[in-house]
């Protein structure tokens, strides 16, 4: 179930869904537009290893970049699923 502007939806979110916009805020959370409309929160503090371990610094957390639909840091050096997100996102 999910819901878009107030409309609940019986079935789940598919696999097409994309990241339209994402805001980072304070604790590195960010506050993520998916393709449907719908806006969540997601925190990014639950991303770990290696991979991940620039986002601590503020600066690069700060500029994230939306490519073709997917949220993405340093050029595109780091990424995560628009399904990742939107699993682990409020």
């Amino acid at each position: 179930m999910y819901i878009v502007d107030d409309i609940c939806y019986a079935s789940k979110i598919g696999n097409d869904i994309k990241i339209s916009n994402a805001k980072p805020l304070r604790g590195r959370m960010m506050l993520v537009e998916f393709s449907t409309g719908e806006k969540r929160l997601f925190d990014t503090t639950i991303l770990t290893g290696s991979a991940f371990a620039p986002l601590a610094d503020e600066n690069i957390f700060k500029n994230p970049q939306i490519f073709h639909g997917v949220i993405t840091w340093k050029s595109g050096e780091i990424d995560i699923s628009p399904e990742m997100v939107y699993a682990n996102s409020l």
